[in-house]
């Protein structure tokens, strides 16, 4: 009989303290976008300025998360948690004042250093208040949903608060926030640390961050800009590194990052579909909203809100996610939501409005299922000591998979586009740049891209089914 015992309200307070900074690290990721023509304008920021203030924070929270989350299993999660959150909270001031473009990138990058720590710490924890897989999995779904909500939420309460106030203040959100942790984290939030966990090996620190950075860095310039020397031997470089890396983990008694978590085929299968859950959502949420907006012409805001209900979906899905697991299995659970995603994605390749509000909607929708369970797995095959290491690889493996939808969905969209197109087109640099004599044949070219691009969405879909039908299968149902 299972003696584990169930959590009470201390712990379901302590995950409500946990949502908190879970839903600010999400709403920070995108919450600048609104502000950055203001910032640019105040501060006089050049074209590189604006792009690093947008994507530093970004590439210093996918760099540090392997790190953060095994120093939390060495130092205590808790603390881990608590230093990050004081951190962050400083930073967020020096931001809202920074003065110039420069010290705004260094506060930015601070902000993303300190953010590194949150998630994996706000995870760990969360797998030592919750002890029960039913319950846990429920937590799970909350952290989950509340990185779906701040993630879509972001550009929404930057529009807000840019209307009202000047732009510092989209960064001091966070501060009330934080001091709500440091106030009462310690009062509700339980301490652990791994009883023998080794010294900390900063050869594999620095392998770490040489491999995900220019990996990160790569990708997304390839994405942006197609095919260039210096993204494309950045992202080489980072698969470099991350060989070296691996080679380094092996060799150790106490690594960095212990391999043989990916021998376990649940927690393997977890970080797979984490992988291309963030693929799906990074390279099809950027079709199609551009769709929306340069092919039917739509406003940003009308575009953006169009899309809302596709959000509101995949989170109610991913808390519905750990109740249906109750009684059937979670393998079968994500193959349905991977069969229900891969019938969203053939209704995008219907094109037009509807069809794509109604398909990205029932998309998102069977995506929410394996969002509501991929992490609880992952995290609840690690052993209790490397929950914060387990938790740190889920994270990287979606924030690796979104700059990896962004780049290949985009490029397979962007070859589609330029084969599609007459020769000779004058839309050949792009549909934002085609004149108006070539408007409709670049929305043509623009519309078989994205059909495409669903279309190979739906197929990969239809072969995770497969993978969660393998992976899976020996998880039982969550008994209570």
């Amino acid at each position: 009989m299972d003696t584990t015992p169930l959590a009470g309200r201390r712990e379901w307070l302590g995950l409500a303290v946990l949502a908190l900074p879970t839903l600010l690290l999400a709403l920070d990721l995108s919450v600048l976008y609104l502000a950055l023509p203001t910032i640019a304008r105040d501060l006089d920021a050049s074209a590189v300025e604006q792009l690093w203030l947008t994507d530093v924070y970004g590439f210093m929270v996918a760099g540090f998360l392997v790190t953060m989350g095994t120093l939390g299993d060495r130092i205590g999660r808790r603390r881990l948690l608590l230093i990050g959150a004081a951190a962050f909270a400083v930073a967020s001031v020096c931001a809202a004042f920074a003065p110039n473009p420069a010290l705004l990138v260094v506060c930015r990058a601070a902000l993303g250093l300190a953010g590194a720590t949150l998630g994996p710490a706000t995870l760990a924890l969360i797998s030592t208040l919750f002890r029960v897989p039913a319950q846990r999995a429920v937590a799970m779904a909350v952290w989950m949903s509340c990185f779906i909500g701040g993630n879509a939420v972001g550009p929404v309460v930057g529009g807000v608060l840019l209307a009202h106030f000047w732009w510092g203040a989209v960064f001091l959100l966070g501060v009330p926030v934080m001091v709500l942790l440091l106030v009462v984290g310690p009062a509700v939030l339980p301490e652990y640390r791994a009883p023998d966990p080794g010294r900390l090996d900063l050869p594999s620190v620095a392998l770490s961050l040489l491999a995900i950075l220019p990996a990160v860095y790569g990708l997304k310039e390839l994405a942006r800009h197609g095919f260039a020397a210096v993204p494309a031997a950045a992202l080489v470089a980072g698969i470099g590194f991350g060989v070296a890396f691996v080679a380094r983990q092996r060799r150790l008694a106490t690594p960095l990052l212990d391999l043989r978590l990916f021998a376990d085929r649940t927690f393997l299968g977890g970080v797979l579909l984490m992988l291309s859950g963030g693929v799906f959502l990074g390279g099809m949420t950027l079709l199609v909203s551009q769709y929306l907006q340069v092919v039917r012409g739509l406003p940003a805001l009308t575009a953006g809100l169009l899309l809302v209900p596709a959000v509101v979906a995949m989170t109610v899905t991913s808390l519905a996610a750990p109740v249906l697991a109750r009684r059937f299995r979670p393998g079968a659970v994500i193959a349905v939501g991977m069969a229900v995603g891969a019938a969203g994605y053939l209704v995008l390749t219907q094109a037009g409005p509807a069809a794509l509000v109604g398909g990205w909607t029932v998309a998102l929708a069977g995506a929410g299922l394996p969002a509501g369970l991929a992490i609880g797995l992952i995290v609840g095959a690690a052993p209790q000591e490397k929950a914060g290491a387990a938790s740190a690889v889920a994270e990287t493996s979606t924030e690796l998979g979104l700059s990896l939808g962004i780049a290949l969905l985009g490029s397979l969209a962007t070859a589609v586009y330029l084969a599609a197109l007459p020769p000779g087109s004058s839309a050949a640099d792009g549909i934002t740049a085609a004149p108006a004599a070539a408007l409709a044949e670049a929305r043509a070219a623009y519309t078989a891209g994205l059909t495409t691009a669903a279309t190979v969405s739906a197929a990969v879909s239809v072969a995770l089914v497969a993978l969660a039908a393998v992976a899976f299968r020996r998880v039982p149902t969550y008994s209570r």
